[in-house]
């Protein structure tokens, strides 16, 4: 009998250990993981630098109070500051405090320069920013959001379509009372949608018409995933808010929300805090993280391997026409799209040692880690092109 609440719908195995893009079961099979805990461990299981890092500060300093000067977070700080847009960042534990904290961010920003009406965020109907009372509400999934009530007032929602016009009436749902739109620069569990970016730039284009923000949640498509440091760089938008987590802590929890200097100007002691956030152990693991991903030479490489992985899965597609209707995403942020509920795909792609993750529109979602290597992905592709041949 397991103690553990229900709220979790759990495979029936369990792990002893990972080493890179692998996990070993307590039953002695190895796994290969393209779940890598859904985009978390962005370097996979136990690598060697992560281990020395955390091995190395724990012996130092696990935690202290915001309340004091933490140098080790100073560091990362400036660190993601150097190689993105922001000019701060506010520490969390996960990205659904990172979102939440978004969205005090923007509120508090109008608010501080007295438009106190301006505090209702604008996201897409059926999107994904976390688990909490807001971020449901603001997700707009009927899903999530029920048997949660009562409903959390101050988000409105707008549709994301495949086909022209991507944001139909978009301009209609802006109101005076519109703070700052809120989207995921590639939707993750909607089912692994990258927003295009001339779509991304016309969404700047409204926000600065409107004199309101844009919030790009990069908590799932960031810290390398794309094949860029963000996924929203190679669109040369520039937002004003981005949450993230996931990746930049390969595999220990650590969320932050990053903002430009004017947002941040509303965000006065007192105006926000975290017991947990910027910790020593996890700035420290943060900071080895960087200094491997924010290197120009691994992202080319992650560009390089997921185009190859891409272009195979693609090959599979054209093979196998009645059971994948399409591939979709970027970098290693992936996802096969099937005519029928993934299911048993995923049943049987485990069966043969692959472990993946659903997401939305019967989407199989892949996720390799970002140092994942070529012969891994020959191994993966070889696994779900079986699995093809097996679907009827």
């Amino acid at each position: 009998m397991s103690y553990l609440a229900k709220n979790y719908n759990r495979k029936k195995i369990a792990f002893k250990y990972g080493k890179g893009s692998f996990l070993y079961s307590t039953d002695n099979k190895k796994y290969l993981d393209f779940v890598q805990g859904i985009a978390v461990n962005s370097l996979g299981h136990a690598h060697p630098k992560l281990v020395k890092t955390i091995k190395d500060q724990s012996k130092k300093l696990w935690h202290v109070s915001n309340a004091f000067q933490i140098p080790e977070g100073e560091k990362l700080a400036k660190n993601l500051c150097k190689k993105t847009f922001a000019d701060y960042v506010m520490f969390q534990n996960s990205g659904a405090e990172a979102t939440e904290a978004a969205i005090k961010v923007a509120r508090k920003y109008f608010y501080s320069i007295g438009k106190t009406n301006k505090n209702r965020i604008l996201c897409i109907k059926n999107s994904f920013h976390g688990r909490t009372i807001a971020a449901i509400y603001a997700s707009g999934s009927k899903k999530m959001t029920d048997g949660f009530g009562p409903k959390v007032p101050g988000f409105d929602h707008i549709e994301f379509r495949d086909s022209k016009p991507r944001f139909p009436n978009i301009r209609n749902k802006i109101k005076k009372t519109t703070a700052a739109i809120m989207v995921e620069t590639i939707l993750g569990e909607g089912g692994i949608k990258p927003i295009p970016d001339k779509c991304l730039k016309y969404l700047k284009k409204i926000c600065n018409e409107k004199k309101i923000l844009l919030i790009l949640d990069e908590v799932q498509c960031g810290i390398g995933r794309s094949g860029d440091f963000f996924a929203f760089e190679q669109s040369k938008v520039k937002p004003d808010i981005v949450p993230i987590a996931k990746g930049i802590g390969g595999g220990f929890p650590i969320g932050a929300v990053l903002m430009n200097k004017k947002v941040a100007s509303g965000m006065v002691p007192g105006s926000h805090g975290s017991t947990f956030g910027g910790n020593p152990l996890a700035m420290s693991v943060g900071n080895t993280v960087m200094d491997i991903i924010s290197n120009k030479k691994f992202l080319n490489n992650v560009k390089k391997l997921s185009k190859y992985f891409l272009l195979k899965l693609n090959k599979i597609q054209k093979k196998y026409p009645n059971v994948i209707k399409q591939i979709r995403g970027r970098g290693f942020l992936i996802g096969i799209q099937l005519y029928k509920d993934q299911t048993e795909f995923i049943k049987k792609l485990i069966d043969n040692q692959l472990l993946t993750i659903r997401a939305a529109e019967n989407v199989v979602r892949i996720l390799p880690p970002l140092n994942v290597k070529k012969n891994e992905i020959d191994l993966a592709t070889k696994i779900i092109d079986k699995v093809c041949s097996q679907i009827k």
